[in-house]
């Protein structure tokens, strides 16, 4: 195999992130009937701070507070209690994308494995330990942790520092966000695999060196079958 090291997105590259669901969920707990027009509305909110926080202009923990205030407020608990029963939901109902098992273990001892995720330690660290994967990948550079959000490459520099020797082309970056993954991998000297399951048209400037549609292709791409 070309590569050394292959470095995942974890949300929508590794796991659903079905938010809906889980803010369905979360709300349900505090007697709350969380509508699809909440879910739009929230939506109205969460996603600017979200390109806020990958362009560096607001942190993990202002997006978390934000995204709840209003909702905070009509319920009479904190931002973080809500940000906190919204991890605790997302990871009662994590589960692997198609494939995921199946791509992870058949590169198991062929390559080394890490993650970059903009997402949240809360979760991720359940998330890895529910579906028995927390000793598959190292690093796990979370941006919370690192204060730093991809697609800045401080990030993919950060992961680097963890990985020895290695020279850049031997490594793979895949995920599902043109900017945040592929953008960022491409800007950090690595090869790219957008995984883009919803054949998305790819944003301008943006060239990955791979292109698949499922984890079941990109393992088919890294471990072909060889030929008798």
């Amino acid at each position: 195999m070309k590569y050394q090291w292959i470095l995942f997105d974890a949300d929508e590259t590794l796991f659903h992130f079905d938010a809906f669901k889980g803010l369905e969920l979360m709300f349900s707990r505090f007697g709350v009937d969380f509508s699809r027009d909440d879910f739009s509305h929230y939506q109205k909110v969460n996603l600017p701070l979200w390109v806020d926080y990958q362009d560096g202009r607001i942190t993990a923990t202002q997006l978390q507070n934000k995204r709840f205030e209003s909702w905070a407020n009509k319920l009479k608990v904190t931002t973080q209690t809500l940000n906190s029963a919204f991890m605790t939901a997302m990871a009662d109902i994590c589960s692997l994308l198609p494939g995921a098992k199946s791509l992870i273990t058949a590169l198991t001892g062929k390559v080394n494995m890490g993650i970059i995720t903009n997402g949240f330690t809360e979760l991720q660290r359940v998330r890895l330990e529910k579906t028995g994967l927390k000793d598959v990948f190292s690093p796990l550079v979370i941006s919370e942790q690192v204060g730093i959000a991809k697609p800045d490459v401080a990030i993919f520099e950060h992961a680097l520092s963890h990985m020895g020797e290695i020279q850049r082309e031997h490594i793979l970056m895949v995920g599902d966000n043109p900017h945040s993954d592929i953008l960022g991998g491409m800007n950090a000297g690595f090869d790219t695999c957008w995984l883009n399951s919803e054949n998305a048209a790819l944003p301008k400037g943006i060239k990955p060196s791979y292109e698949v549609t499922s984890l079941t292709q990109l393992e088919a791409l890294l471990l072909p079958v060889e030929s008798k």
